[in-house]
């Protein structure tokens, strides 16, 4: 039986008696491989553009921007050298960045004198030490030049141990000042070892060598040696804040227990000399408002392979160190 013309099957055919019809078939089909190809275009584009995006960055990345080359101003001026955060090797406030930014502040003629500004809870005793002791060597070679503490948030610990080598220390009202102590922290696991059943099996050839190891009971012995060590280091640290500040200080009992103080307090302890900014000390007490920056700028490099060291690394080194032994001015 032949198709009526307005069956479903029919209709779903090419009409022959509608003209040109093929013309339209191949304009629909022509014009979808245009539309592919303007899309195809499109995302080549794209990817040119990324890729040239991730080619600058990583040129970018080669410069090194860092401040280490000494260099002269013009013109009389304030040196500012900033310590900001943790004081440690392999940070950004580092002794070798921080010498090398005090070093050139002292050597430029046009310098007036120094502000060394100061935002930090403390960190190793070493570092803070080789800073205190490069203050003191540069005040001795510069005695025109003097070298002024500033203090924002906190200057405790470590911090508070580069300060007391300057001339002089000024601090907000409300910033934390002093923690003038040593401690040396970590974990012991041998309770939990002995829950689950875990056995600690540690063989060394001196029987000291495992000392605090977290895996292993602390002994009396151990107790009594690291108690040694640290105290000898607090004597060092006391010794260095009693040498810079001198008379200034109104010792008290609790003075070098580790207790920190607000900044009102600690002028009235001697710990600092008065109330100032990085502005008017430069202003006021200098009497050379422009400030000229040497502080040591981390390179882009480094930054992204410190932080990417740091992401890969960081969980893995936290474990296994999770319970060793450090001191630390904090």
């Amino acid at each position: 039986m032949a198709d009526q013309p307005n069956s479903p099957e029919s209709s779903s055919r090419p009409d022959s008696r509608e003209p040109n019809w093929e013309r339209a078939a191949l304009e629909r089909i022509a014009l979808a491989a245009v539309k592919e190809q303007r899309a195809a275009r499109r995302w080549k584009i794209f990817f040119r553009f990324a890729f040239l995006g991730v080619f600058v960055l990583f040129a970018f990345a080669l410069i090194d921007f860092s401040s280490d080359s000494k260099f002269s101003s013009s013109g009389r001026h304030t040196a500012l050298v900033t310590i900001d955060g943790e004081i440690a090797a392999g940070v950004n406030a580092n002794a070798d960045d921080i010498n090398t930014a005090l070093d050139a502040a002292f050597d430029d003629d046009g310098t007036a004198g120094v502000v060394l500004r100061i935002n930090s809870p403390g960190g190793s005793p070493v570092q803070a030490g080789m800073v205190y002791d490069e203050i003191r060597r540069l005040r001795a070679k510069h005695p025109d030049k003097p070298l002024y503490v500033v203090v924002t948030d906190m200057c405790a610990s470590g911090g508070y141990y580069i300060a007391a080598a300057a001339d002089k220390i000024f601090v907000d009202k409300a910033s934390i000042v002093g923690s003038i102590g040593v401690l040396m922290d970590g974990f012991g696991f041998t309770g939990l070892m002995g829950k689950l059943g875990v056995e600690r099996r540690l063989h060394t050839s001196g029987e000291n060598k495992g000392f605090y190891d977290p895996f292993s009971p602390e002994t009396p012995k151990m107790d009594a040696h690291a108690q040694a060590l640290l105290d000898q280091v607090h004597a060092q640290f006391i010794k260095a804040v009693k040498d810079g500040r001198g008379k200034r200080l109104h010792e008290t009992p609790d003075m070098f227990s580790g207790l920190f103080w607000t900044g009102e307090k600690s002028v009235e302890l001697g710990l600092a000399d008065g109330y100032g900014t990085t502005d008017t000390v430069a202003r006021d007490v200098l009497k050379a408002p422009d400030l000229v920056d040497y502080t040591v700028k981390e390179s882009l490099t480094n930054r992204v392979a410190r932080k990417f060291g740091a992401a890969v690394g960081g969980a893995a080194m936290k474990a296994l160190t999770a319970g060793g032994a450090s001191f630390n001015l904090r």
